[in-house]
């Protein structure tokens, strides 16, 4: 299996989140897991691949070209893949990945959260997606979730879509007891239908 770790490039953050990712990675390697990651060598991208490199782990960074010239890109992927665009680089992320963890991050991790939950809600896959949730910095964002259900944004269903673990040892019971949901947005269009018909 090959796991997609989303998360900062940052290195201006609490040194509690570049060791839990670094520790992440380790674990990650010692069980036999790929990492996928966004090939950065700074913040939890370059921590995650530290600690699968230090147990010999499998490593593949992807990368759009024009981080090449920036000396951001750890030097010691396994494979390192090379796209035209931010929007090839997810695509690419995504179809190599069995599952996802979200560490904590800024714009950029949030965009890959989003995709990939709504990918998973109109039913394009159904891979784990897990929040690890450290330091409970996600605490704010799983709010502004009920909150767009309480308001009938979202449907309840939604947040069963992914899971949240505050531990590492959460994260790998949620990865290997993993059963896999989905549900039909628009179920209710086919309902409609139905009591049209009838």
């Amino acid at each position: 299996m090959n796991i997609c770790v989303f998360g900062a490039s940052s290195e201006q953050i609490d040194r509690e989140y570049i060791d839990t990712a670094e520790h992440l990675g380790k674990a990650l390697a010692q069980r036999g897991y790929g990492l996928v990651f966004g090939a950065g060598k700074y913040g939890i991208m370059g921590a995650a691949v530290r600690g699968v490199a230090s147990e010999n782990g499998t490593a593949i960074g992807v990368t759009p070209d024009f981080f090449l010239d920036m000396d951001v890109i750890f030097d010691k992927c396994t494979e390192l893949i090379v796209t035209n665009t931010m929007r090839e680089r997810k695509g690419i992320m995504e179809d190599k990945s069995d599952a996802f963890i979200i560490c904590a991050g800024g714009m950029g991790t949030f965009e890959e959260f989003f995709e990939v939950l709504t990918l998973k809600q109109l039913q394009r896959h159904t891979k784990p997606i897990i929040i690890y949730n450290v330091k409970g910095y996600y605490n704010p964002m799983l709010a502004m979730m009920k909150n767009a259900v309480d308001q009938g944004f979202m449907s309840e269903e939604c947040n069963r879509l992914y899971t949240v673990a505050d531990t590492e040892a959460q994260v790998f019971e949620q990865l290997e007891g993993y059963t896999p949901y989905s549900y039909n947005k628009y179920a209710f269009v086919d309902k409609k239908k139905e009591d049209n018909n009838g």
